[in-house]
């Protein structure tokens, strides 16, 4: 998973009352085991923040599944849907908990780009 904070994600300056630091932390300790996370600058999707990028398990890229981005995670009930789905296997393993897939969004071909995915 990659978690954007820099630019605008992950600033108290566009969301404040945000505990940011404490959705990191939320995220690393509960996909520990199940996956990593990795924290990045700016994923170029600023517009959405905060962004959070699933990637699929080696289960999920085996049955063809993509990284998911994810706009607008910024309730801790989010990020505990977040943690449930990279628990349960993620992207192309299991479908994504309650309101997640609402958050879901195609990014434009530069973000993914500097991402790595294309």
């Amino acid at each position: 998973m990659t978690v954007c904070r820099g630019c605008c994600c992950g600033t108290d300056r566009k969301h404040p009352g945000v505990d940011h630091a404490g959705q990191v932390a939320a995220l690393v300790d509960g996909v520990a085991g199940a996956g990593r996370v990795r924290v990045t600058d700016c994923l170029d999707a600023c517009e959405r923040s905060n962004v959070v990028v699933v990637g699929p398990s080696p289960a999920g890229r085996a049955a063809g599944a993509r990284p998911v981005w994810l706009a607008n995670v910024l309730h801790p009930e989010t990020v505990d849907e977040v943690v449930e789905w990279v628990q349960a296997g993620g992207p192309g393993v299991d479908d994504p908990p309650g309101l997640l897939d609402l958050c879901a969004f195609t990014p434009s071909r530069r973000a993914r780009a500097e991402a790595g995915e294309i």
